[in-house]
């Protein structure tokens, strides 16, 4: 993945601390244990509907972040391109969503913090709050997802997880997310549904990406799909079942198979267009 090396960077909706297609009409209906079997790239359904007061550095007060100001600035601040992804994402959505509204903050964290959905340690992964409409992720992540899972630590790799997790905020903002709520776990469930269309959404980002002169993002390669698909594959919920507990079980499941979360990421990037991401109606998933 190449950046726009002339391209601004706005981290005001951005903090770290050490504690194409056409416009949107989606139809149809609208310790790490616990990563592996609820939240991993997902939804925090702790208090969905909850909130409380939000520390948004982290608990340090810290917040790196902010000094991401232009693109140039990942050469000395990797943690930058986070600042870059959530640009490009705000951009891109904000131009196919009608009235779109962006992610309220990317909270980067260390150990724990607090959000609209209670707190929240490295054990939960990733995650999009819909209380509080941010998305959190401890720094720690993507070396345990390298060490444990073996999906590769690359920007592309860092890219897909923030482009799921946006969608997430995609699906809140044209109001099918609320349906996961009243969804129990299972291959056919709103969860899996809801995770694998959050899949292909971040698959249509890619495709769109460096559509924009002014996004920081400057190429998508075919190598950053691979990586991509590759990590979405080391995820599934079948192979981390099997690679946990020696068995699959359908019944539990809550994002999808292997092969379910990267046919989605595809089907998103080989269509960009959000319309080809309807998981909700598809009769085969």
């Amino acid at each position: 993945m190449k950046f726009n090396e002339n391209a601004d960077l706005d981290p005001s909706r951005s903090s770290s601390g050490g504690g194409g297609g056409g416009r949107i009409v989606v139809g149809g209906a609208g310790g790490l244990v616990l990563i592996l079997v609820a939240l991993f790239f997902g939804i925090d359904p702790a208090n969905l509907l909850g909130g409380q007061t939000v520390d948004t550095t982290g608990g340090s007060g810290q917040n790196t972040l902010q000094n991401c100001t232009t693109v140039k600035e990942i050469k000395t601040e990797p943690e930058c391109r986070f600042v870059a992804y959530q640009n490009s994402l705000d951009r891109y959505w904000g131009s196919v969503v009608p009235k779109f509204t962006p992610a309220e903050r990317f909270v980067m964290f260390s150990g724990q913090t607090q959000t609209g959905c209670g707190a929240a340690t490295a054990a939960v992964g990733p995650f999009y709050c819909p209380s509080d409409r941010m998305i959190y992720l401890d720094e720690s992540f993507f070396s345990t997802l390298q060490q444990q899972f073996g999906a590769t630590s690359t920007p592309a790799v860092e890219a897909y997880v923030m482009g799921h997790e946006y969608g997430h905020h995609v699906q809140n903002e044209i109001g099918v997310l609320a349906k996961v709520t009243k969804s129990g776990a299972g291959a056919d469930s709103a969860s899996v549904r809801s995770e694998l269309q959050a899949d292909c959404f971040a698959g249509v980002w890619f495709a769109n990406a460096t559509k924009d002169p002014k996004s920081p993002i400057a190429e998508v390669s075919e190598q950053d799909i691979r990586e991509a698909r590759n990590a979405a594959q080391a995820i599934g919920d079948d192979r981390i079942q099997q690679e946990t507990s020696g068995r699959v079980d359908r019944e539990s499941w809550t994002h999808g198979s292997s092969a379910q979360r990267e046919k989605w990421l595809l089907q998103g990037y080989r269509t960009g267009d959000p319309n080809g991401c309807d998981t909700w109606s598809a009769r085969t998933l």
